[in-house]
């Protein structure tokens, strides 16, 4: 393997642990956890005390299949943080704590971020 692929693999590695070391879900303030793939993006309200996932939403599932948004690009993400809010809020859920595993909080992240908190949940 190449010396910078080696580089950005240990880096990104690094920066999951980083992230989730300090973050912790629970029954009144679940983790929100965002998954940024190569083809698709995938997100789920995990209560981290009780092991539960409490809603999901990913690009690839039937809702989303047969329309444009199969994709991988900033305005699915939004759609896709928009519906997120939607299950939360049908849940009763205002308060999360995000967690951007090992992406940078940029483009599709912040794009994703931007429509779950247009949908009305506080981060």
């Amino acid at each position: 393997m190449d010396s910078s692929l080696k580089n950005s693999s240990r880096k990104r590695v690094k920066r999951a642990i980083r992230v989730r070391s300090k973050i912790r879900g629970s029954a009144e303030k679940p983790r929100l956890c965002f998954i940024k793939g190569n083809r698709n993006l995938s997100a789920q309200l995990i209560d981290d005390e009780s092991g539960l996932t409490l809603g999901s939403v990913a690009s690839f599932s039937k809702e989303w299949k047969a329309t444009e948004t199969a994709r991988k690009n900033k305005d699915v993400a939004k759609k896709l943080g928009l519906r997120l809010a939607e299950i939360a809020k049908g849940k009763q859920i205002e308060k999360i704590v995000f967690d951007r595993g090992a992406s940078k909080y940029h483009g599709i992240v912040a794009a994703f971020a931007d429509g779950a908190r247009e949908g009305g949940l506080q981060f």
